[in-house]
């Protein structure tokens, strides 16, 4: 197979057509046509279907395309690798992480990575929903209790726990009736189910798409809610929130993912032994330590 068809295949596979993967790449429009229909010809098989205004992937041009875009790669940093003489991390890091995890502690995470390798640079896109990594073109992928994968790999960097809080001025029924809450998305559970304790009867007087909403709404009295603890430990501490209890809840672990497939760039060993000393033990309490209060409060 020709190496240097293959290359100009996944170039019109990642742009998406002809012309925006020549302008991207600098080669010639007719060469890059070129080089794909011999592909094709090579292959006894059509890689793209050609419409008048389109260019789509066939079936088999798409496992074509994951399946060598990430050998190219790993050609690609292995060659910048002995180039530069060692395994210093460069280049682009693409990063997609969940919201919460994002706007408490990945801004401050972020710049000091970039502090410490400036020859990186990195991308990060906060999401909670699940991303194609090879298609999207993601190095590394943060997720909360993600579902099995048996493409991907990863490890646990951290671990949370819920817990029920509320404002010291929140009136507590003291009659058996529900108790107002805050709840993300919706949530519209009328019982929290408590860790060695009665559960708690509640009725949602509030939705909100965010726990940092949550947060502060339960901060304002509006009702009790259910939040990490590494979010409200400062509240507690400071006696701005109260505690009703541990939640009865599955435990939230945050994962560092990747593709199994894939040999970990430098970059990527990087950022996982960066994310291994920030947080050494996992602690919800390590997680509070990198969250800025006081842009909150």
């Amino acid at each position: 197979m020709d190496l240097l068809a293959l290359v100009d295949f996944n170039l019109v596979a990642k742009h998406g057509g002809f012309g925006r993967a020549a302008r991207e790449s600098g080669r010639p429009k007719a060469t890059l046509s070129r080089r794909v229909a011999e592909l094709e010809r090579e292959l006894g098989l059509r890689l793209f279907e050609r419409g008048a205004r389109t260019l789509k992937l066939t079936e088999e041009g798409r496992a074509l395309h994951e399946r060598t875009s990430v050998l190219l790669t790993e050609i690609d940093e292995t060659a910048a690798v002995i180039a530069s003489g060692g395994e210093k991390p460069r280049g682009r890091l693409r990063i997609s992480a969940p919201l919460l995890f994002s706007q408490t502690a990945m801004g401050r995470l972020a710049a000091r990575f970039a502090l410490k390798y400036p020859e990186v640079r990195l991308e990060v896109t906060t999401e909670d929903r699940v991303v194609d990594m090879v298609e999207e073109g993601y190095d590394l992928v943060l997720r909360v209790n993600p579902d099995p994968d048996e493409t991907l790999v990863g490890r646990i960097f951290l671990r949370d726990r819920l817990v029920m809080v509320a404002s010291p001025q929140l009136a507590l029924p003291t009659d058996g009736a529900p108790l107002p809450a805050v709840v993300r998305d919706g949530g519209g559970a009328t019982v929290w189910k408590r860790k060695d304790a009665p559960p708690l009867a509640v009725e949602p007087v509030l939705s909100l798409s965010s726990m940092i909403m949550v947060r502060d709404a339960v901060r304002m009295g509006a009702g009790a809610g259910r939040l990490p603890i590494s979010l409200v430990s400062h509240d507690l501490a400071d006696g701005r929130l109260v505690s009703l209890g541990d939640a009865d809840a599955p435990e939230i672990a945050l994962w560092a993912l990747y593709p199994s497939r894939r040999l970990l760039s430098a970059r990527v060993s990087a950022f996982l032994d960066y994310l291994k000393s920030s947080f050494p033990n996992g602690t919800p309490d390590e997680l509070a330590a990198h969250i800025d209060f006081d842009a909150h409060a």
